[in-house]
């Protein structure tokens, strides 16, 4: 039987402003990558949402990104490489010592958006980020973007890495994600998502927009916790994966 992780960004509500419903969705993923307060979140919901995933059995993970609020991450910085690694190792170090205070631990390190997205075409990049943040836990799993820059950083540093696909992104032939700013780079629809996400787990491969097929090692799938049908996205992906006897549960971690 195929088995795979279900896991979603969240804890990126900040003060009296709420972002996603992840209550909800710590009932569906398995896996929860929890913003660090430098693109989203404050102390009080990294808390929060680490104390639901935790009681939830939820894996932790940490979610650093560019230190944006207005832009949410997900606009491309040029920041010194020093700067930019001891931002992770503060965000990191952030995650692991909340984590640890309320009897739970991180498992996990995943990028998050322009960040996530230069270190897919970076390998230097993405090595560096990698070193960063294990430099505070060498025991972290690294979450990558299947067969991207990302993949080849962690094989090369030989940590402990986690595949992932998106289950509401579209993908250029390269593997990279699609821009945010193209037509149809973002998949809303929960009908097209939860079989798409079948076929892919089937046929161990990422399915680009141009029917190309990506051979890969699919370890878990990525559902955004900010898009306005996450919950009804995360229930349609979980359901059609179990339907297709695919065993939904968190990832181990893998070093080849």
């Amino acid at each position: 039987m195929n088995r795979v992780d279900l896991n979603a960004d969240m804890g990126e509500s900040f003060g009296p402003w709420k972002m996603g419903d992840d209550a909800t969705l710590l009932k569906t993923v398995t896996s929860a990558n929890i913003a660090c307060g430098a693109h989203a979140g404050d102390p009080d919901v990294m808390v929060a949402t680490m104390r639901t995933a935790h009681a939830n059995g939820v894996g932790i993970g940490t979610h650093p990104g560019f230190a944006d609020l207005q832009g949410f991450g997900r606009r491309r910085m040029s920041v010194p490489r020093a700067s930019l690694q001891n931002s992770i190792r503060y965000q990191v170090a952030a995650s692991v010592g909340v984590a640890k205070s309320i009897g739970a631990r991180v498992r996990h390190l995943k990028l998050h958006g322009a960040l996530a997205n230069m270190a897919s075409e970076d390998d230097t990049l993405a090595r560096d980020l990698f070193e960063a943040a294990l430099s505070v836990d060498p025991d972290l799993i690294v979450m990558v973007l299947c067969a991207t820059a990302q993949e080849e950083a962690v094989r090369a540093l030989g940590c402990s890495y986690a595949g992932e696909i998106f289950a509401d992104r579209a993908y250029n032939d390269d593997a990279t994600l699609v821009d945010r700013s193209l037509p149809g780079a973002v998949i809303h629809d929960p009908q097209i998502a939860g079989p798409r996400m079948v076929e892919m787990v089937q046929a161990g491969a990422i399915i680009t927009e141009s029917g190309k097929r990506i051979k890969t090692s699919i370890d878990t799938i990525c559902l955004h916790g900010d898009t306005p049908t996450a919950v009804e996205i995360a229930r349609s992906v979980r359901t059609a994966l179990e339907g297709a006897d695919i065993a939904v549960r968190q990832f181990d971690g893998r070093r080849h």
